[in-house]
């Protein structure tokens, strides 16, 4: 089968517009339909990214040919026979890490709010031009991506191959000038490329994540000096006066942060802003084995016309926020004050909100589509953080193995990894309670009962004590 055939223009930065062209060679007879993703997985909310697709036109060996819409997102072209291609202009002005955004000084996006499928044709492999902007403010640009290069020049523009239309989607792309440094990491090589305007000693930055990525590894590796999952690593992190956000890919991270959240030239010590840069992007990372690989049977495959549900992203996100800061004293990279600083945080956050007797983790992870992602004044009412509690279940969950002296939270994680992350085999809803029980070889019944399906508080008090 031929592969499908993408090609991305940054067509005017001053007006944030992308042109953005998808070809198959072989169109379905009856009419090749066009579809775009309703959301981006990791950000569990529809977010209609096809709003702001434009000037839709088709074109058939040369030629042009009708093309209509028949739902919200999706695009049907008449019969034809031979290479068709259906071409949009994207208009591009999203600051956050979830779409796509392009201007004068930088060019950004994430596959879901640009590519199409062609309809039937999602299982083969994707060829992508990414063409450099035309402008002499644009001249000295270059492109940061963890797709895999079929042409491309290091930090080149060019040409780009995946492996299905979920691989191309899973790699964002950042394009203007940024600084870049790397580092070695479980044998793999990590780049971190910071744009948007910023001073910073990317040098310690670079220190401190590699301190971080190694330890996780060896946290899923079992022993020290454990190889990374991933054969390449890119941090892409937007320096910005105010913001903060994270999204999880497979091979990289997108990241947000506030300028002076970069460590300081001279400065000594952690200071807030740059232990909360961190732990976002500790949290990030941790996610390339905790929802990128070890994912819900729900995410198996990921359906992104609609939302897909569970309740078990208490585990994914949860855990994940367990081990954010937990990771950074463990590597130390931070103090255990520190820590505890934020941990009694986490503490005060939840306590201080009503929600978490009316709603239940599981509920939360279930309802994350109209609920968590959709905040109103109501909210703290009404409903519970599944990132807040779930770090907490998951700190209560590991104080509770260690004192039974059979296992620890680890030991959970790395039989998730060996059972569903390395083989790619979905966690059942219930799986991980069941998986966490049969390590420890501890009833834990009564513990997922009250804390992930019920609403009682954590018994944190006696846990703690010494």
């Amino acid at each position: 089968m031929t592969p499908t055939r993408y090609r991305i223009v940054p067509l005017n930065p001053h007006a944030h517009v992308f042109e953005v062209s998808c070809t198959v060679d072989d169109p379905d007879p009856a009419g090749q339909s066009f579809r775009l993703p309703a959301w981006i997985p990791g950000s569990y909310l529809i977010r209609e990214f096809a709003r702001h697709f434009g000037s839709v036109r088709a074109e058939c060996n040369g030629a042009r040919v009708g093309i209509h819409k028949t739902a919200k997102d999706i695009w049907q072209a008449d019969s034809c026979a031979g290479p068709l291609t259906m071409t949009a202009e994207v208009y591009a002005f999203d600051l956050s890490v979830r779409a796509a955004y392009l201007d004068g000084t930088r060019g950004y996006f994430n596959g879901p709010s640009v590519f199409v499928w062609p309809v039937g044709h999602q299982e083969r492999a994707c060829q992508v031009e990414i063409c450099a902007p035309q402008g002499e403010d644009c001249c000295d640009w270059r492109l940061a991506t963890s797709l895999p290069r079929a042409g491309a020049s290091a930090y080149g523009f060019g040409r780009f191959a995946a492996e299905s239309y979920d691989e191309l989607i899973d790699h964002p792309v950042e394009m203007g000038s940024f600084d870049l440094v790397h580092f070695q990491a479980g044998g793999a090589r990590h780049d971190i490329a910071v744009t948007g305007r910023r001073r910073g000693d990317l040098s310690r930055f670079s220190d401190d994540l590699q301190r971080v990525c190694q330890t996780q590894i060896d946290l899923f590796g079992g022993m020290p000096d454990s190889p990374a999952p991933v054969d390449y690593y890119l941090f892409q992190v937007l320096a910005v006066g105010e913001g903060y956000g994270g999204l999880e890919h497979r091979a990289s991270t997108s990241l947000i942060c506030k300028r002076d959240g970069l460590p300081q030239p001279g400065a000594s010590g952690v200071g807030e802003d740059y232990r909360s840069l961190l732990g976002l992007a500790s949290h990030e990372y941790f996610h390339t084995w905790n929802v990128k690989r070890i994912k819900p049977s729900a995410f198996l495959p990921y359906d992104l016309t609609r939302e897909n549900f569970t309740e078990q992203l208490w585990a994914f996100e949860g855990v994940t926020s367990y081990y954010d800061d937990l990771v950074l004293v463990r590597s130390g990279v931070i103090g255990i004050s520190d820590y505890l600083e934020l941990l009694g945080r986490d503490i005060t956050r939840l306590l201080r909100a009503p929600g978490r007797s009316r709603q239940s983790v599981a509920e939360s992870s279930f309802d994350a589509w109209i609920k968590y992602y959709r905040q109103d004044e109501n909210t703290p009412n009404a409903v519970v953080s599944y990132y807040v509690k779930g770090a907490l279940i998951a700190l209560a969950l590991d104080l509770t193995l260690r004192r039974a002296g059979a296992a620890t939270l680890d030991d959970v994680m790395r039989a998730l990894w060996q059972r569903h992350g390395k083989p790619g085999v979905g966690v059942p809803e219930g799986g991980f309670e069941a998986i966490a029980a049969e390590t420890a070889g501890v009833d834990l019944t009564d513990f997922f009962a009250r804390y992930v399906h019920g609403t009682a508080d954590l018994p944190l008090v006696d846990l703690l004590a010494p």
